[in-house]
């Protein structure tokens, strides 16, 4: 069954450019390409925001983490800042292809907006990208005063992959108890491998983008093993985690057509059944990652959204 029919108009060219590819060992390479390729299309930076590259201090042993900072130039001494890492299903992507919007957020919020290039699979697995995501929070604080972050006012932000991360991330330093979060902005987060096993999904999840055949393969380069199994770490797929009590607050938006719909819903319910501030919006008639066509009508709303929440979250007005 088709859910052709219930694609919002305006996004029915974005996914007629998009077909939907199933990956795997022997295209990964070639998709990565492609992607790294699309680099040369995205809309140049506003004027008055800086974008500085580092390597930072990898965790004990690995390699350092490059890094992009995104700041105004014309800045407040203390600043927010939002900790962003980028998605990919835990095997492709980079910082720089959501740079546009890592510069927004530092023009709009006055913020340090701070990219991780961390380590993906299946070149490396699991605890990798998500110790690499740990060390760039760690650099972050030990750096607050070089940086102007104000350290009360840490964001932790990503989509797909990348939200999945911020969520595992966020449970991590929860659990470790050496810094905080004030916030998580979770966009249609990857963060249950056993959906990469499920039969019962219907169809409607998952025809357009990102599909359960590529979910699999990323689960399983994340993990080093096939996904569902009994012993996969909370801090590789958040959905694992026990308890998700004493978490910072949380804004999750997810699309009805994405394949991570039900995943989605299932954490969010399990957040504010154990006490987390929740705010949750499900698009109707969204693939994953529809706010890429821009201009449609759903992806202006979520715009709208999320820009709203994490200005809320950081305690600053849009300028």
């Amino acid at each position: 069954m088709s859910s052709r029919h219930l694609v919002e108009p305006d996004l029915i060219p974005f996914i007629e450019a998009m077909p939907t590819m199933t990956l795997s060992a022997e295209n990964l390479a070639a998709i990565r390409a492609a992607r790294e390729g699309m680099l040369s299309q995205l809309p140049p930076f506003p004027d008055t925001v800086s974008v500085e590259q580092r390597h930072i201090p990898g965790p004990g042993g690995a390699p350092p983490v490059r890094t992009k900072i995104y700041r105004r130039k014309q800045g407040a001494v203390r600043r927010p800042a939002i900790l962003h890492l980028h998605g990919g299903g835990y095997i492709m992507g980079n910082p720089e292809f959501m740079g546009p919007q890592c510069a927004l957020w530092a023009d709009a919020f006055d913020s340090v907006v701070v990219g991780p290039a961390y380590r993906l699979g299946p070149e490396t697995s699991y605890p990798g990208n998500v110790e690499d995501a740990y060390a760039a929070l760690a650099w972050m604080v030990a750096n607050a005063a070089e940086l102007g972050i104000d350290t009360a006012r840490i964001a932790v932000a990503g989509e797909s992959a990348g939200g999945g991360l911020a969520a595992a991330l966020a449970l991590l330093v929860r659990d470790r108890g050496e810094y905080t979060f004030c916030h998580q902005q979770l966009i249609f987060p990857m963060i249950d491998d056993r959906t990469a096993t499920r039969t019962d999904l219907s169809p409607i999840y998952g025809e357009y983008i990102w599909n359960n055949g590529s979910n699999h393969f990323g689960w399983a380069s994340l993990l080093g093993q096939a996904p569902g199994g009994e012993s996969v770490s909370p801090y590789a797929a958040a959905a694992r985690a026990e308890s998700l009590r004493n978490l910072p607050p949380v804004f999750m938006a997810t699309g009805a057509l994405d394949l991570f719909t039900e995943e989605n819903l299932d954490y969010a319910k399990r957040l504010m059944a154990d006490g987390v501030p929740v705010e949750l919006h499900v698009y109707p008639g969204a693939p994953h990652a529809f706010m890429q066509a821009t201009t449609a009508r759903v992806s202006r709303a979520y715009a709208r959204d999320a820009m709203a929440a994490l200005g809320r979250a950081l305690g600053v007005e849009q300028a």
